[in-house]
């Protein structure tokens, strides 16, 4: 099998910076993390938030913590940090090759969807942000680690796309058919942006993030691991 990762996210129309934060890690006992963070707000208050929430999830993450353990020790770290006035959305999604499994831990309002064996799942439980209430902990879905299986993570940029005028978009179709063509993470990601620009008018309301995360029944007989970043600079 092959995991592979990826993501595509862009800023809220007008603003410089997103303030949303996406962040991968190899775990030390074998397998990848991946961190979505959303800041209150947008904007470079909301980056500084999810700067200070993604590295202090992927250094516990980089120790060995476990997913949820970290996602806890990450509300309680923004809490005091922030004096509970400041909250941002949390989620991680973890292959774990110590226990063979797939983590799914959400602090976040927007759902996680996946497919697994063709079975569609929306992972919509209630759950909350980190940052503001004492107790606040992670909504946490275990998985089989299988081939076939499509999960995409994303903030409230693309969960609300469309909402002001063209209707809100169905992004589980996406995956549905990502998983009936085996498409490649990447691709995934690149059309579900693609989707909620269009639905905006190609002016999104709010910073978008999307994080795919996919296995394949692919074999790598090298064993190579491969990662590839873009990153546009502006001009000027």
């Amino acid at each position: 099998m092959e995991v592979q990762i990826g993501v595509a996210k862009v800023s809220k129309y007008a603003s410089s910076e997103s303030g949303d934060t996406v962040e991968t890690i190899e775990r030390p006992g074998g397998g990848i993390s991946i961190v979505l963070v959303d800041g209150q707000r947008s904007g470079r208050a909301a980056k500084i938030i999810s700067n200070i929430v993604a590295r202090k999830a992927i250094s516990l993450l980089g120790e060995g913590v476990r997913d949820g353990a970290a996602a806890r020790a990450t509300h309680d770290y923004l809490r005091m940090h922030r004096n509970g006035q400041v909250s941002a959305d949390l989620e991680l999604v973890s292959v774990d090759l110590r226990t063979r499994s797939v983590v799914i831990s959400r602090n976040t309002r927007c759902p996680i969807l996946c497919s697994q064996q063709g079975a569609m799942r929306m992972l919509d439980e209630e759950s909350e942000p980190i940052g503001i209430h004492p107790n606040t902990k992670p909504v946490i879905v275990e998985l089989e680690l299988q081939a076939g299986t499509y999960i995409a993570a994303y903030t409230d940029g693309a969960a609300e796309a469309g909402a002001g005028g063209a209707g809100r978009l169905d992004l589980a179709q996406f995956v549905i058919q990502a998983a009936r063509d085996q498409l490649p993470a990447q691709e995934l990601a690149d059309q579900m942006l693609g989707a909620a620009l269009i639905a905006d008018s190609g002016r999104p309301n709010d910073d978008i993030s999307i994080a795919v995360l996919s296995i394949l029944p692919r074999e790598v007989p090298t064993g190579a691991r491969r990662l590839s970043v873009y990153f546009p600079i502006p001009s000027g």
